[in-house]
């Protein structure tokens, strides 16, 4: 199956690398989630385009402002599970497609 193109929107599974891991030394997400593109930018220089994507959890937020939960409808279209789920909005990861 071919890969989609990155657009605003798009869930993808994505082996997302927490800030504070990134800030232990870890260079690699320890387990893939879903994630939100928020931007995908094209490169002219290499042809590459730029994503940034957020990561969701489980976990609820300690700031609500932080985070914007995932209605039940919008879960099920996308076949994830039952429980609450949160897209975080204070952290991102930024990698060229497809990472």
């Amino acid at each position: 199956m071919p890969l989609p193109e990155p657009e605003p929107g798009l869930v993808i599974s994505y082996s997302y690398l927490w800030h504070y891991e990134r800030a232990a030394g870890v260079e690699e997400g320890r387990k893939d989630r879903p994630c939100v593109i928020l931007v995908a930018l094209e490169r002219h220089q290499n042809g590459g385009t730029v994503v940034v994507a957020l990561p969701v959890t489980h976990r609820p937020p300690e700031d609500a402002a932080a985070a914007i939960e995932v209605p039940q409808a919008v879960k099920r279209h996308l076949g994830l599970d039952i429980e609450r789920s949160w897209v975080v909005l204070n952290e991102g990861n930024q990698f060229v497609w497809p990472g």
